[in-house]
């Protein structure tokens, strides 16, 4: 067996590789940005969700331990009936924000051509699937 290296994102166990997966998703850039935007304060669970719509309570549950685990976020609960559950960003979570609104900003600004690419291939003849031999060359 090969030692994993660290950085090579072309291996599956790269370390670096599981980061960005976890670090890449939609939900994970609208948590940092909700939590960016009320640091140094909390955020109740309820209120992230109301503030990220469409996601489920299961994903947001998912994303916010996944923000916890790596110490992007804390949690703190409050010995109450029903528990209420705060979430904020860490220091180390904070310096994530700038890069991820980068993100969300390129995208934003390229999201029209992106469409229009999108509608001109849809548009196109059909050139068989994608991955093709043809395409190796």
């Amino acid at each position: 067996m090969t030692p994993v290296r660290r950085g090579d994102l072309f291996d599956p166990e790269c370390p670096t590789r599981r980061l960005l997966d976890r670090i890449g998703t939609k939900w994970t850039s609208m948590a940092v940005k909700v939590l960016a935007e009320a640091s140094p304060e909390e955020v109740r669970f309820a209120d992230l969700r109301r503030r990220m719509p469409g996601i489920s309570q299961k994903m947001l549950s998912a994303t916010l331990q996944s923000l916890v685990r790596d110490g992007l976020a804390a949690r703190r609960v409050e010995p109450t009936v029903p528990p209420r559950v705060h979430y904020r960003l860490t220091e180390l979570g904070l310096s994530l924000e700038g890069p991820l609104a980068a993100l969300r900003t390129w995208a934003e600004r390229h999201m029209p051509e992106i469409e229009r690419n999108n509608r001109l291939d849809e548009a196109a003849e059909p050139t068989g699937p994608v991955g093709t031999a043809a395409d190796a060359s």
